[in-house]
């Protein structure tokens, strides 16, 4: 039988109880969580636009090797790496920022190339284990340069690794992703914009520190959301990047089309901002049922991958197509608003921030980084070069070298009687010691003295930017462009300053209680005359019949937020063609394109839809010229890259066909120009390397459709059409020359470049296939012409968004030099 023991009391504890004020501990305890919230989860940095989690996911990425040419991995081993050695938090929110990253529609330049089901607007992503992930190409920007001391570094949550406190971010990453976020007392909403914008805007904010919020939005009129759409309504806008608070309105594109021979319907190819299909079908049928929305048959979701996002809603027989659609941006998500709020971390603080101080928080990131890299490189190249000398001194007395190595005991000593024979620092004579025989031949000496010279020049480069602050911006602007120019794409979204609808029609509606229906409207227009306008950011309307005549006459005078590149006369009722510079015409409806309300003076096209809602165009391909199809129409001139003319009857149009060729182009050739020519006019081609030629339209004979037209100008090697136009007869003496001059493989649109206004009367005439006049004297740093036009004056410049830039004044030297702009030019009219 086992014996019992006694029990042995514990040993007594020395507990000290703390009275604690309950107010003054939740303060505390608060205070703490809210800082936590704000600087180490919810808010970006205004630098790379980062929250802690997406740097870190980042950072360890760059680290695991992920670089867009390596194959996926598993998002489960990207999440374990970042949790286990960076982000001590959980595994959901680290996967969560990790989708984010790499949603095309939530991003305008995704930082991850995710592999497998990363969700969409209405469905969340697969499991981190279903999953792949890698870095997309533009991380590599963000991440560029970390091995060469750019930035500082900071321990981690357990002190045992260290993590970039900020990426190096060659990308305007704040401004061009957007954020979101909901800290403690304050949450931040930035919209994303369009990379190439952004960088042109900071480009001038470096060349000019005193630049206003005006001369920016010059370059950045607005947003530009990964979604498309249309953005209505820009004075929210301008406060926004005014004060950094701010709203406006997203509309999706939509457009009326027969889905059957007898039903008309809206086609949605673009939604809003964040706003899912299933989310909008849900709310038009919820809206059909409550009987808010009136004239809606049916709702189809035809979305797929080869097709993207399309919506089709019927309208029921008797209502106006117009009338619904705008019902349905009153009671659907088809119109959205947009709140801005842009706060981020500036210093480790909390900060508003309009848009001249993102950019400059930016542009100053970038300065730092630039002059700490090349710090370093400065640093690297002279050690190397420390070497390299004393490995010269080597090579030159080698036997001797070798001797007092042979002779020496061990190595200390020999390091030590190779500092004091041969004059060497301990670097070099370790370096030495370390010498590989091979090095010893005569064609190493060459290539220690090649690589000797480098880095003098590379040395004396970097000693350059560091002790220029011209030089160092120079770089930096160059780098931005690099930037834009690599990564860099089209805008989507549409700017609006107002909704620019056409005017509607409301069904009337039986008092309540005895049911609703539909009044009928007749929808039969009368087929009166119009003019069909082309914008120069490729905005398609139409006049009202009271405004036809007189637009004639007003066609070459401003048009609020654009320019008028092209008109052409027809009927409601009627058809015109859409020339591209594939050389082939699109016959399109007139009653398809918005008119424009009447006004005193020359109607604003904004109100237009991008001719991308009326043609699918192949990439690259876009349209040059609204051309008249009637019978009785002038003939269709039209001039190459290459320089070739043709002349074309436009209204001799296939039976029974949308589109058809007017002109066999050669490989590689692309229409340039395009417009309604009689004999009487005069045909003006105006090359790459600043020649202007014209001469009679009756020189060139008009060809059928399949014919490749004739030499137009004679070019020189390496040269190209920029612009190809008609000269009217009637108004040739008020046409003008504009001339922009910049240098080989800028982007369009972002350098300002020079720019020559010139009367058309100073260019003498000369033959056909002839090589034509100088128009343009070249500046230092430009070696082409980017851009002309020539047409009835006064001519009108706009950027790439829509907005005016101001013109020089007239210059009569015909071979004069330009005038700098500030602000880029990207289309005359």
């Amino acid at each position: 039988m086992a014996r019992k023991t006694a029990a042995v009391p514990p040993e007594p504890v020395d507990e000290k109880i703390v009275d604690v004020d309950v107010a003054s501990e939740m303060e505390t305890s608060f205070l703490e969580y809210a800082y936590s919230v704000i600087y180490a989860r919810a808010l970006p940095d205004a630098r790379d636009g980062l929250k802690p989690v997406q740097r870190r996911i980042l950072y360890m990425m760059s680290e695991m090797g992920l670089r867009p040419d390596r194959a996926h991995v598993k998002s489960s081993r990207v999440v374990g790496e970042v949790m286990g050695k960076l982000h001590p938090h959980g595994d959901a929110a680290i996967y969560d920022a990790l989708v984010r990253l790499a949603q095309d529609f939530s991003l305008r330049l995704p930082l991850v190339d995710g592999h497998g089901n990363f969700g969409s607007l209405d469905d969340g992503p697969a499991a981190p284990r279903y999953t792949e992930a890698r870095l997309a190409p533009p991380s590599m920007a963000m991440t560029a340069g970390l091995d060469e001391d750019v930035v500082d570094y900071e321990p981690n949550y357990d002190n045992k690794l260290t993590q970039p406190s900020v990426l190096p971010s060659a990308i305007p990453n704040l401004l061009v992703n957007g954020a979101s976020g909901i800290a403690v007392g304050m949450a931040t909403n930035m919209a994303p914009h369009n990379l190439v914008e952004v960088v042109a805007a900071a480009q001038h904010l470096l060349a000019n520190p005193e630049a206003t919020l005006e001369d920016v939005m010059r370059f950045v009129p607005g947003p530009d959301l990964p979604s498309g759409g249309k953005i209505v309504g820009l004075e929210g806008v301008r406060d926004a990047y005014r004060t950094g608070r701010g709203s406006f309105r997203t509309r999706a594109t939509a457009r009326v089309e027969n889905i059957t021979p007898r039903r008309k319907g809206i086609v949605v190819t673009e939604l809003p901002y964040t706003v899912g299909p299933e989310k909008v079908v849900e709310k038009i049928a919820d809206g059909v049922k409550s009987k808010k929305i009136q004239g809606v048959a049916n709702v189809q979701d035809l979305t797929d991958r080869e097709h993207g996002l399309r919506l089709v809603v019927e309208v029921k027989t008797g209502f106006d197509p117009d009338a619904v659609l705008e019902q349905l941006y009153r009671a659907t998500p088809l119109e959205e608003s947009f709140g801005i709020n842009n706060v981020a971390l500036v210093e480790g603080r909390p900060r508003t921030l309009g848009l001249l101080d993102l950019l400059r928080v930016w542009v100053d990131h970038r300065i730092a980084v630039v002059r700490r890299r090349s710090a370093f490189r400065l640093g690297k190249r002279k050690e190397r070069l420390h070497l390299v000398e004393g490995l010269l001194l080597a090579i030159v007395d080698i036997d001797e070298v070798i001797q007092v190595i042979r002779s020496s005991d061990d190595a200390p000593a020999a390091r030590e009687r190779l500092q004091s024979v041969f004059d060497l620092s301990e670097p070099q004579a370790n370096y030495i010691l370390d010498l590989q025989l091979r090095r010893l031949t005569k064609f190493s000496r060459i290539e220690l003295e090649k690589e000797k010279s480098d880095l003098e020049r590379e040395i004396a480069e970097l000693e350059e930017i560091l002790g220029s602050q011209e030089v160092l911006h120079r770089v930096v602007s160059e780098e931005m462009g690099e930037v834009a120019r690599t990564y860099g794409t089209p805008r989507r979204t549409v700017l609006l300053d107002s909704a620019g609808g056409t005017a509607t029609s409301s069904a009337s509606v039986s008092p309540a209680g005895r049911g609703r229906r539909a009044a009928p409207i007749s929808l039969e227009i009368a087929d009166s005359p119009t003019r069909v306008l082309l914008s120069a950011t490729g905005l398609l309307a139409r006049t009202t019949g009271e405004q036809a005549d007189a637009e004639v006459e007003r066609s070459g005078r401003r048009h609020a937020h654009d320019a008028l590149r092209g008109d052409a006369p027809a009927t409601t009722r009627g058809h015109v063609g859409l020339l591209t510079t594939a050389g082939r015409l699109h016959k399109v409806s007139v009653l398809d394109l918005p008119a424009l309300p009447p006004t005193d003076g020359a109607p604003s096209l904004s109100g237009g839809i991008p001719v991308s809602e009326l043609l699918a165009l192949p990439a690259g391909e876009e349209v040059l010229a609204v051309v008249s199809l009637a019978p009785d129409a002038p003939t269709l001139a039209l001039g190459t890259a290459q320089g070739v003319v043709k002349r074309v009857a436009a209204g001799d149009a296939p039976a029974n066909k949308d589109e058809w060729d007017v002109v066999a182009l050669k490989d590689g050739d692309r229409v340039v120009g395009a417009a309604a020519a009689g004999d009487e006019d005069e045909l003006v081609f105006v090359s790459s390397d600043a020649s202007l030629l014209h001469f009679a339209a009756s020189a060139v004979r008009p060809q059928g459709r399949a014919a490749g037209g004739m030499a137009g100008i004679k070019l020189a090697p390496g040269a190209r059409v920029v612009f190809f136009g008609v000269a009217r007869a009637a108004t040739r003496d008020l046409h003008t020359v504009v001339t922009v001059a910049g240098s080989t493989g800028q982007l369009p649109g972002v350098a300002g470049g020079s720019v020559k206004v010139t009367p058309y009367e100073l260019y003498p005439g000369k033959g056909r296939a002839t090589g034509g006049v100088r128009s343009h004297r070249f500046l230092k740093g430009e070696d082409e012409l980017v851009l002309a036009w020539v047409g009835q004056g006064p001519a009108r410049a706009v950027g790439s968004g829509g907005q005016p830039v101001e013109l020089p004044a007239d210059d009569n030297r015909r071979d004069g030099s330009g005038t700098p702009v500030a602000a880029p030019v990207a289309a005359v009219g």
